[in-house]
């Protein structure tokens, strides 16, 4: 992978100083599309019918059909027939989709391949892991400004969170919907035998943070025997407990534009000083399970992953007990935080396909929003998840309806090749530089002495500034028109 990034960093130094790609005006990576149930539109809703759905159609003459480069196809696939509800809205509105097949881990050569050959494709899904802003300043991706108004009603809910996906103004995400990236799944009974409240009804009571996972996970443990060992808390969940405080390690100076280093943050230390006392008393552990069910015959009472964890194959069984609570709030904050995952589609850099863009993302937006849509597919859930309940899918599907969440973005990401892109980390983990500095505190050094944050903030801390400081001069560059050439970069997205 490591000479694959170079060769990327290559071709995109030909491409910006060729200009073929012109000047402009993001563990994982995401896995939302899995997520995403496949329907057909309900009969009660007419596509034409513009009171019910605020679609445009693709005007006469202009191309209809977006070549989709990615690793999943939007289209139906061989032995799953039905298609999505967004493909047949589209369709019905005059487009359709063309699938360039590529690679999870050659899809940004592929790109840059493409680009270079002045044959660009149009869209791309949107991940957080280096697409924005990384390789928006590489000129991959173009502003949807053009295509998307954010003060109409079918885009408005999204406009706060969007304003975060900018570069000197220009919007390049479009948000569709968010979902959980880990969400808490646990057997109440469990909960209940050791004489605790469910924590799904202290969510809603606004009494789920910290300490009460804290507290359930020490009685949890408390009656652990050598026969039956018992451990409070499995999964991925480490970053989300540091982005409960607000914060993160990179944030965007909203005045600047620019990206700072947080590390040095007192709620950042607060959350690294919870999670090593809590693996330090043998409540959390890094061990990797697959799937709830698993996790639970371990001896695990809390189990926090993504939704996929907890469905279909891994969907409980006649007789189980289960429910879904979000990652507990800061005990510190009025507000619960949570790292979501943007659900989007992004506008490839030279694609002049803006009319069956914007007719798709307005697609996309309104399957994820209209009710008779929403409703069908939660119907279609429970066909192959008959035991979750109403409240389990509510919480994993619809996150943002009881407006107990406030999203936090963290940028840290995606700015280079070094801090944020897992796929070409190296080390044993295979972890980048932001991921590390919030798993560290679980972890132990080569003498077997878990580290402290303070060892793990000075370990980094250097490496963080001089990612930052070219990331913030390629910023500068892009702003001022200028070409940024990614072999100039020893850290950065395109290594």
């Amino acid at each position: 992978m490591h000479n694959a990034k170079k060769i990327l960093a290559c071709a995109m130094a030909v491409l910006l100083c060729a200009g073929v790609v012109g000047c402009g005006d993001s563990s994982s990576s995401s896995s939302s599309h899995v997520d995403q149930i496949q329907v057909t539109l309900p009969e009660s809703v007419d596509p034409n019918d513009e009171s019910t759905l605020t679609v445009s159609d693709i005007p006469e003459g202009e191309p209809t059909e977006l070549d989709w480069l990615s690793y999943w196809d939007i289209n139906p696939e061989e032995g799953n027939p039905e298609k999505r509800s967004e493909l047949q809205l589209f369709e019905q509105k005059g487009g359709s989709i063309h699938y360039s097949r590529v690679r999870s881990d050659a899809k940004y050569e592929k790109l840059a391949s493409r680009l270079m050959s002045n044959d660009p494709p149009d869209m791309w899904w949107y991940e957080q892991a280096m697409d924005f802003p990384a390789n928006c300043l590489q000129n991959m991706f173009q502003p949807i400004d053009d295509l998307v108004d954010f003060d109409t009603p079918l885009w408005s809910d999204v406009k706060e969170k969007a304003d975060e996906y900018t570069i000197d103004g220009n919007h390049f995400v479009a948000p569709v919907k968010f979902n959980f990236q880990g969400i808490i799944t646990y057997d109440k009974d469990r909960v209940e035998e050791l004489g605790f409240d469910d924590p799904y009804e202290m969510y809603l009571n606004d009494e789920w943070d910290w300490n009460a996972l804290e507290e359930i996970c020490r009685a949890w443990v408390d009656t652990s025997t050598e026969e039956e060992p018992r451990i409070g808390l499995n999964g991925w969940f480490h970053n989300f407990i540091f982005a409960s405080t607000g914060e993160t390690v990179i944030m965007r100076d909203d005045a600047t534009g620019q990206y700072v280093n947080n590390i040095d943050s007192a709620n950042l230390e607060r959350a690294a000083n919870w999670l090593y006392n809590m693996s330090k008393d043998g409540l959390i552990d890094n061990k990797w399970i697959e799937g709830a069910q698993n996790a639970f015959n371990e001896g695990y009472l809390f189990y926090s992953m993504g939704p996929w964890a907890s469905i279909d194959s891994h969907t409980p069984g006649d007789g189980a007990n289960w429910a879904n609570v979000p990652i507990p709030r800061d005990p510190n904050s009025d507000k619960l935080y949570a790292k979501l995952d943007t659900v989007a589609y992004m506008w490839i850099k030279g694609s002049t396909k803006s009319a069956a863009m914007k007719t798709w993302l307005e697609c996309a937006k309104i399957v994820a929003t209209d009710p008779a849509i929403i409703e069908q597919d939660k119907a279609k859930f429970f066909v192959n998840n008959p035991n979750w309940t109403d409240e389990m899918y509510e919480l994993a599907y619809n996150p943002m309806a009881n407006d107990k969440i406030t999203v936090i973005t963290d940028p840290g990401y995606g700015i280079s090749t070094l801090l944020s892109d897992q796929d070409s980390a190296t080390n044993d983990s295979k972890e980048a530089v932001i991921q590390l500095v919030y798993s560290s505190v679980s972890k132990t050094d080569e003498a077997g002495s878990q580290l402290t944050w303070a060892v793990v903030r000075d370990m980094y801390n250097n490496t963080i500034n001089s990612e930052l400081a070219i990331f913030n001069d390629k910023l500068a560059n892009y702003s001022l028109g200028g070409a940024y050439t990614p072999a100039e970069d020893t850290g950065s997205a395109a290594e």
